[in-house]
């Protein structure tokens, strides 16, 4: 450069240094002009070395950033290309200079140069972009004022070159043939989004609200196709969602739903590419078919062709042939392109990436992702309930883009939507149920579809139609009160029980290769459920603090069990102890629902299991006596609902008989005895009960041989006084018909010699009194030696509780009950 030139971009004044740069720029035209190439790379490497980089003398700094801007005015778009590789760093060094004046003027040079070079700066967009990305950011709002000036100018070339600019560089005019490999674009994504996974973790809100706009940018420039590389940025984005600037949120939120509508959009476009392919598949085969129908009744009608006629038939074949190939050539692809049609979404790695944001925090769980766990250390509980809700909302809409990628996830989905749905906030809740109910009726649809495909034949048993309703019921999705709907249960539980298998030798329908062809080409399978780590991931819900999770957890094992009783919840499964120890849950709905697992469980297992369940549930309420005080008559209730109340009194019967607890078994007889006396859920049993007074009468004479002891007479006062409830209405009315029920008589008469003069003595006495002369006119026939068995004999069950009752005598002078 001439002396004078150097002297004024080393002035302290901006205006003399404006002056030698204009200077500049005309030296730098002549020498294009006669084509001096080496002056020219001489002068910018003059004002590279000696000027840009001279880090300690602003002036002279200031002075390079501007000559290089000029120079590069001066050279023009044609020819500023190959000095760009020297140009463009000392500028982009200076953004990060300390004085605010070099930063400032450094987006002046910057801006200066893009404007020549246009699509040329791209080839430097990640360096031009990182440099932005810190300057967005900067603390004097006049650097920041020049930067988004650059900003805007850069997205004005990408929004315009991005898709489709090649460097002059890369391009020779001896290059035409086709074939050769395409040059490479001036911009790539592939280059730049290892750059934006590094930048998406920022936390400066000023940084975040340039990334948004950026990557908001890069999306709707079409033929960049972002939204396949969008699982490389999203969890970052989501992270911005919690940062309190309302304008980051703001511009976070928009991205978001318009990443969700761009996937929502391809998935339809590729179903309907897909349906349309099947359909004309489908109407070309049976074009085909009918086509073949036709010449075949053309053969039976015509034995015998003229050879013109045969000529004519073969042309008429090579036309059909052709015509043919073309609406081949339509349905493999040669349609009209549609926009998105070829874009691939990695579905799975985006629902890997939501679910990671559905885990609890700290303190709530004790496992979380890598992405969760840095999102609760910077972000409060309210910042993250914005991210959670999100989340959801993806997820919920994701069953309907990408249904056959949801199935490896429902394990862990189950482990963190279902403690969301007793999320303090409302919003995150009504997602939480939303998601677990799409979840459920996902899961459904694969039964019913299985179900289909299977025939109606097979020897498993069918979910009964109102299965989904009672899912949703289940999981809290209509209201209901706290007591389960006895009846529907029972109904659903019974209905599965009696489904009879199909008969032997009778196979469901096979389709013809005709139907099989109809039906085209089959979507992509689904893969199958993990149904054990669905079950494990539900167990864990047991633990949960919350009652809405833990019942919609039971609801779950529920639902599985019926879809795969073979599977899920067997006799050597695991999860029976967790299962077992639910009953001790102090909400009544679980318990409830517990019971009806282990009925389900019990009706597709054999006789050992069902054993096994009675011994384990007894070993329970006598380890747990307060669980037998509060919810022994309730478990009771609940399984004779849903089970046969003659095979669980049969069967805890020969437990407690060999149970070598004399007390316990006091006292599990009489809340059997009470629940079967009272319980409406044991009428039927009862009413089978009513013709055994005989019985019960051999029975009272074995108290004359056993000591009595005070627990003993309060029961009998106990039984009297339930004598006089409505429960025993129609025992009072027998009394009436002494001659049809001898035995009831003497049984009411036992039990009042059996008693002390007390209240409970006065009021059966005047039971008894009140239709005394209907008895008196009325006795009983006497049996006669041949058919009358003393209860002294041998009869195993009066021995046995006459031991029994012996033991209670001896052990329990303080009162232990009346066991056997």
């Amino acid at each position: 450069m001439d002396a004078n030139i150097t002297k004024a971009l080393n002035d302290k004044l901006y205006d003399k240094r404006k002056s030698g740069a204009l200077e500049l720029e005309g030296l730098i035209r002549d020498a294009l002009a006669v084509q001096d190439h080496d002056r020219i790379a001489k002068i910018v490497h003059q004002l590279c070395h000696e000027y840009a980089y001279a880090v300690h003398q602003p002036h002279a700094r200031n002075g390079g950033l501007i000559g290089l801007a000029a120079a590069s005015i001066a050279l023009g778009p044609q020819e500023v290309a190959r000095y760009l590789e020297e140009i463009v760093p000392p500028v982009l060094a200076c953004f990060s200079d300390q004085d605010a004046r070099v930063r400032y003027y450094a987006c002046e040079s910057m801006y200066n140069i893009a404007k020549v070079a246009k699509g040329e700066i791209l080839v430097y967009f990640n360096q031009v972009f990182d440099a932005l990305c810190k300057m967005a950011a900067d603390s004097e709002l006049s650097v920041k004022n020049g930067a988004e000036l650059l900003d805007r100018l850069i997205k004005d070339i990408v929004s315009e070159s991005a898709a489709s600019y090649v460097s002059v560089l890369h391009t020779s005019p001896d290059q035409q043939d086709p074939n050769d490999e395409p040059h490479p674009y001036a911009f790539s994504l592939e280059r730049f989004l290892p750059l934006l996974e590094e930048r998406i973790n920022v936390l400066n809100p000023y940084t975040r609200s340039f990334l948004v706009a950026w990557i908001t940018l890069l999306d709707s420039i079409p033929d960049l196709e972002l939204i396949a590389h969008l699982p490389r940025f999203l969890g970052g984005l989501f992270k911005f969602l919690s940062d309190s600037n309302t304008d980051v949120y703001t511009m976070t939120q928009a991205a978001l739903d318009r990443f969700l509508s761009e996937i929502k959009k391809i998935a339809r476009i590729k179903k309907g590419i897909a349906d349309s392919k099947r359909s004309n598949s489908k109407d070309e085969r049976r074009h085909s078919a009918d086509s073949l129908h036709s010449a075949s009744e053309a053969t039976d009608t015509t034995p015998m062709e003229p050879l013109d006629s045969m000529d004519d038939r073969n042309d008429m074949s090579g036309e059909s042939a052709s015509v043919s190939e073309d609406s081949d050539k339509s349905v493999t692809g040669d349609e009209n392109w549609i926009p998105g049609q070829d874009v691939h979404v990695d579905h799975p790695k985006i629902l890997e990436i939501l679910v990671d944001f559905l885990v609890p925090p700290p303190g709530k769980s004790s496992a979380y992702g890598a992405m969760a766990t840095q999102l609760t250390l910077t972000d409060t509980e309210e910042e993250q309930t914005e991210i959670v809700l999100t989340a959801l909302r993806w997820i919920d809409n994701l069953f309907d883009i990408c249904p056959e990628d949801i199935m490896p996830f429902v394990p862990s989905l189950l482990s963190h939507v279902l403690p969301r749905m007793s999320h303090e906030v409302d919003t995150v809740r009504k997602a939480a149920v939303k998601v677990n109910a799409a979840l459920m009726d996902y899961i459904l649809s694969l039964s019913d579809d299985n179900r289909l495909r299977d025939g109606a034949g097979s020897g498993q048993i069918q979910l009964p139609p109102s299965l989904s309703e009672l899912g949703k019921e289940l999981t809290g999705t209509q209201r209901r009160d706290s007591n389960l709907s006895g009846r529907l249960l029972k109904a659903v539980i019974r209905d599965q029980a009696n489904k009879a298998e199909s008969p032997d030798g009778k196979a469901t329908r096979s389709s013809t290769p005709a139907e099989a062809e109809e039906r085209g080409p089959s979507p992509r399978p689904i893969p199958e459920l993990d149904y054990q780590a669905a079950v494990s991931a539900l167990t864990l819900q047991f633990l949960n603090e919350h009652e809405a999770t833990r019942v919609a957890a039971i609801a779950w094992l529920i639902m599985l069990h019926r879809m795969a009783p073979g599977r899920i919840l067997t006799v050597d499964d695991g999860t029976f102890p967790a299962l077992l120890k639910t009953l001790s849950d102090p909400s009544d709905a679980v318990v409830t629902r517990d019971l009806l697992l282990l009925s389900q469980i019990s009706l597709h297992s054999d006789d050992t299991y069902f054993t096994s369940f009675m011994v384990n549930l007894l070993k329970l309420f006598c380890t747990d006596r307060r669980l037998l005080e509060t919810r022994g008559n309730l478990i009771i209730r609940q399984l004779c609902l849903t089970l046969s109340a003659e095979r669980i009194y049969r069967t805890m019967a020969d437990c407690l008989a060999k149970d070598e607890d004399v007390e316990f078994a006091s006292i599990m007889v009489q809340n059997l005895n009470n629940n079967l006396i009272t319980a409406p859920e044991l009428a039927d049993l009862r009413r089978r009960l009513r013709n055994l007074d005989n019985r019960a009468y051999h029975l009272l004479q074995v108290f004359a041989d056993l000591e009595m002891t005070v627990n003993m007479l309060i029961q009998i006062d106990k039984l009297v006084q339930l004598l006089e409830s409505p429960v025993f209405t129609y025992l009072r009315m027998q009394l009436l018909e002494p001659e049809r029920y001898p035995y009831l008589y003497k049984c009411m008469y036992g039990l009042l010699m059996l008693l002390p003069q007390s209240s409970a003595f006065a009021a059966l006495k005047n039971r008894l009194n009140s239709v005394s002369a209907i008895g008196y006119l009325h006795i009983a026939p006497q049996r006669s030696s041949s058919t009358y068995v003393h209860p002294s004999s041998s009869s195993p069950t009066l021995n046995h509780l006459r031991q029994k009752s012996s033991e209670i005598g001896s052990n329990s002078s303080s009162g232990s009950g009346l066991a056997g």
